[in-house]
């Protein structure tokens, strides 16, 4: 035999692309050439594989051999397809199965030892691998465990390059050696804080509930110790517990970011990351492999950027377009790169630099052009896309002081938000929304769910006036049906409708 095939995965973002691995022999100038767009570290395979071959008492040819990764238009990228090349290479000789090694799929790294190391992304891999119709796959022992994830695969964890060639059918010994541990940081368990540690934010906690009923966006302004931070570290632990395929996706971003991922978790993510941020750690980027920023693994969850106006203006505007998409796409030379990006944004800002402004006993010390500056910080079109702006004050230290706690705690919150989320879910069944904050405005404003005239007429009128955008009008319709979700009720009322409008800009009706 010589040609072999097998196979391996391509990411691209969180998409796999199948390639087929072809590893052929020819009569020409000896050598090991690797074509079909490989980077730099996929071009090095061929030393690897040499060394990693030999190392596994295998035999390569001493003739020309070419592996081709297609489609060969499609770009290659890291040391995962090490084991495919290698295992195509040592085929040519006819030591292993044909028939194996084309129904196998192959994800790993080799070590010039010839054991298999762990590499990034076998989850999102493993999935392209069983949507496109494979049953079997191979991946390192340090990756056994997400692989394992994905239904209706059977998985072999491999240690050695020996090991995969002798279940493909060659006759080798296997030493026993100790598989290569994963090296990826594995993601820190989430902790679960309970609302019942807030004291004397009443209104801000039932602000939060209603952003995890209706999945809606959240500006909290307030000075320096008020407990912005605190309230929003508590909006996971009452929003819904994420579906098996919902963690999937989260799991599977966690993968691409190179933690280990050993379980599904079904408490939504929090990603936090420092105002010093830049756009490319918000969104994604990298030269030739591209990896998930903080809003793409805050996927299914929580994006919440503490100190908001002290992020650089053009990244908090990069934050806009996966806003209102859900999704973000980052284009690299010769490929494009597709993230999910489904998150719920929590915004927490002082009301000045000094965080004193508009604060009863404290001192401002900062200008009144300073002031208008910082506020600017977060541009208007950001600020449109917020459902909920919120005021929040200090607690008086009477209340601070004490051992009281919040009546409302973080399990009957959640059931709250359950129980509401189901209404909604209900009322949205025939369309393509399952969440008040996805729901069109232009939907919410015509037919059967238009609200009455003397319902509606302050909405109207904040819009005539210029208080309020179109987009913010629809984002106080959504606000006044979470809340006619919350309270059981079919249609929002006079009550909600006021209550939203107050969420959303402060306004009275």
């Amino acid at each position: 035999m010589r040609t072999a095939r097998t196979w391996a995965v391509a990411l691209t973002g969180v998409d796999g692309h199948l390639v087929e691995i072809e590893a052929d022999v020819s009569n020409q100038t000896p050598g090991f050439k690797i074509v079909g767009l490989p980077d730099k570290a996929l071009g090095e395979a061929a030393q690897r594989v040499h060394n990693a071959v030999t190392n596994a008492d295998l035999k390569l040819t001493r003739l020309r051999l070419t592996v081709n990764l297609s489609p060969a238009s499609l770009p290659k990228h890291g040391s995962g397809f090490d084991l495919g090349i290698a295992i195509s290479a040592v085929a040519t000789g006819g030591v292993l199965d044909a028939a194996s090694l084309a129904r196998t799929v192959h994800i790993g790294e080799l070590g010039l030892d010839g054991r298999v190391r762990p590499v990034p992304g076998v989850l999102p891999a493993v999935f392209a691998a069983s949507r496109a119709g494979f049953d079997r796959v191979i991946v390192p022992h340090a990756n056994a465990a997400e692989a394992r994830l994905v239904p209706g695969m059977q998985v072999r964890a491999a240690t050695t390059l020996a090991e995969v060639a002798m279940w493909h059918g060659a006759d080798v010994s296997v030493a026993d050696v100790e598989p290569v541990a994963a090296d990826a940081r594995a993601a820190e368990p989430l902790e679960r804080l309970d609302l019942a540690d807030v004291v004397g934010q009443d209104e801000a906690v039932e602000a939060l509930i209603v952003a995890a009923a209706g999945g809606h966006h959240m500006l909290m302004s307030g000075p320096p110790g008020a407990g912005k931070t605190m309230l929003a570290r508590r909006l996971p632990g009452i929003l819904p517990p994420l579906a098996e395929d919902h963690a999937l996706e989260v799991a599977a971003v966690r993968s691409l970011s190179g933690a280990a991922v050993n379980a599904l978790d079904d408490l939504p993510p929090l990603e936090a990351p420092h105002h010093s941020a830049s756009v490319a750690a918000l969104v994604g980027g990298g030269s030739r492999v591209v990896r998930p920023g903080a809003i793409v693994r805050a996927h299914r969850g929580v994006l919440f950027l503490d100190e908001a106006a002290e992020f650089s203006r053009v990244a908090l505007d990069a934050l806009r377009q996966p806003l209102e998409a859900g999704s973000i796409e980052i284009d690299r030379a010769g490929f494009r790169a597709h993230f999910p990006a489904k998150f719920q944004l929590v915004l927490a800002t002082n009301p000045c630099p000094c965080g004193n402004y508009g604060v009863r006993g404290a001192e401002c010390i900062c200008p009144p052009i300073a002031i208008r500056r910082y506020s600017a910080r977060l541009s208007g079109p950001l600020r449109d896309r917020i459902d909920i702006d919120l005021q929040v004050a200090r607690v008086a230290a009477s209340r601070a002081t004490s051992t009281e706690r919040s009546a409302m705690t973080s399990a009957e919150a959640s059931s709250m938000v359950v129980a509401a989320r189901a209404r909604a879910s209900e009322r949205l069944a025939q369309t393509p929304w399952s969440l008040n904050a996805d729901v069109a405005g232009a939907w919410l404003r015509a037919g059967e769910r238009r609200l009455p005239r003397e319902v509606r007429a302050p909405l109207d009128r904040a819009l005539e006036r210029g208080q309020l955008t179109l987009r913010g009008y629809d984002r106080v319709l959504r606000l006044a049906w979470t809340m006619a979700d919350l309270a059981g009720a079919e249609a929002p009322g006079s009550e909600e409708l006021g209550r939203a409008l107050f969420l959303k800009r402060g306004l009275i009706a």
